[in-house]
């Protein structure tokens, strides 16, 4: 009993820190450490005897050590390389080239509410390039919001379809992706395959969704006449070649082409990554016949490694030593013995986590920081309720994106509705039909297909 309790107040403390806007990382690594210490304090060990430093307070810091060691491995790799050659595409002009390419026939459309979703859908493709929603927001208001509101479209109506665009868009090389897909033990294109059969029906019911929501609040608003005035950036000007607006979406193509045309061959997302860097740095050397800037610019990348670490595996470790305090209290065997045999435990499990995760994700704007800290957990818990884990880990993990667009907290909704003149509330109100639809399918579409 001492445990549970020590258990839910570090939850609660952990909820409270997240929601008052303090860095997850360190709140998830100072909430782990009170439990490995309350787990040494009652008797239970925090490490594996063959482990053990040999003295019970010392494995607490040992635990964290032995966290970054598991977590700096394969899925951390992964991670710090796709978000380098992501940062390095940005450098360079690629990711801008991309947009551009992807923008130019809108401007032939002529009927503002065609467009809604057909705007919607065209930016979820782009999460694919720039999978940063405050980032791809950025990008968006920048290039495609003029666009749309010369137009005739309600600035309203463009920012909440921006404010929706990186939400759950299936791609082998999203971060939640890859650390879900290695935790469970599955391959990159199995784990997205079980993603895109839920998130593809989803984001097409958004677009509808989109259409009759955005045209209903328009209607209600034309009497207001509300005016927001716009002082954005267009794209940069010194803008590369056509031939680079593919080489953004190179490492999801030889991702595709491989796993599909070559199911023999043994190449991860690292090697995929660093061949299209190779591929990238040889189109650079052609464009400014200037090697030795080329070199130079590569840094980028290193850098865009080091955004990583700090980002995202920084809360993979921090989570690891949270999850690790649990398990040394007992906590996720309590789980697990409740869940085994429990008639409709899956389903339980199922809403428990994702209800967390939205609660969680809206007060504070983060909601993938929930799935992080305990996506280590399903496997267990899956086991235990007799459910495939990504019944568990799938409606979690998309509501944790989906939910960022309804809080008005979230950096995305935060500088849209400031490029547009818009209050925050204003803009979640034209997010929050398309995102409540979107999270229903979600859960519908896991326990149809998963269950």
């Amino acid at each position: 009993m001492v445990e549970i309790i020590i258990s839910i107040a570090a939850i609660i403390l952990l909820t409270v820190l997240i929601v008052k806007k303090y860095n997850t990382t360190i709140a998830l690594l100072f909430c782990g450490i009170i439990l490995l210490a309350a787990a040494v304090i009652l008797g239970h060990p925090v490490l594996d005897t063959e482990a053990s430093t040999g003295f019970v307070l010392l494995d607490i810091f040992k635990n964290i050590e032995t966290a970054f060691l598991s977590q700096l491995g394969n899925i951390g790799l992964t991670l710090m390389t796709l978000m380098g050659y992501s940062t390095y595409m940005t450098y360079i002009g690629a990711n801008d080239k991309t947009v551009q390419v992807m923008l130019k026939p809108l401007g032939k459309i002529k009927s503002k509410y065609i467009l809604v979703p057909i705007i919607f859908i065209l930016g979820n493709l782009l999460s694919l390039v720039v999978p940063s929603a405050s980032s791809l927001g950025v990008l968006l208001m920048a290039t495609l919001f003029p666009i749309l509101t010369r137009v005739g479209m309600s600035p309203l109506t463009a920012a909440g379809i921006i404010a929706t665009t990186a939400t759950i868009m299936p791609t082998p090389l999203g971060a939640d992706n890859v650390i879900a897909a290695e935790t469970f033990g599955m391959t990159i294109l199995d784990y997205v395959g079980k993603h895109a059969a839920i998130s593809i029906p989803s984001i097409l019911l958004m677009a509808i969704a989109h259409y009759v929501w955005q045209k209903y609040c328009d209607k209600k608003d034309e009497a207001k006449g509300t005016s927001f005035k716009t002082e954005l950036k267009g794209l940069r000007e010194d803008l590369p070649p056509m031939l680079y607006a593919l080489l953004p979406v190179l490492p999801l193509i030889l991702v595709i082409v491989i796993n599909l045309g070559f199911p023999s061959l043994e190449v991860g997302l690292v090697t995929i990554t660093f061949i299209s860097l190779i591929v990238t740095i040889i189109c650079e050397a052609f464009r400014r016949k200037n090697i030795a800037k080329v070199t130079q610019d590569v840094q980028e990348f290193f850098k865009g490694m080091g955004t990583g670490l700090a980002s995202v595996v920084s809360i993979m470790v921090a989570a690891t030593v949270f999850v690790n305090g649990l398990k040394a209290l007992g906590i996720v065997d309590m789980l697990m013995e409740s869940a085994n045999g429990l008639k409709g435990a899956g389903i339980i499990m199922m809403l428990a986590f994702s209800g967390i995760t939205f609660i969680i994700g809206l007060i504070s704007g983060n909601g993938l920081s929930v799935f992080y800290a305990t996506v280590g957990l399903i496997p267990s818990v899956a086991a235990a309720a007799g459910v495939s884990p990504a019944m568990i880990a799938l409606p979690m993990q998309m509501i944790a994106n989906l939910v960022r667009s309804i809080s008005p907290v979230a950096a995305v909704i935060v500088i849209v509705a400031s490029s547009t003149g818009a209050t925050p509330v204003q803009l979640v109100k034209r997010t929050s039909v398309p995102v409540v639809i979107g999270i229903i399918s979600c859960l519908v579409l896991s326990f149809v297909l998963l269950f």
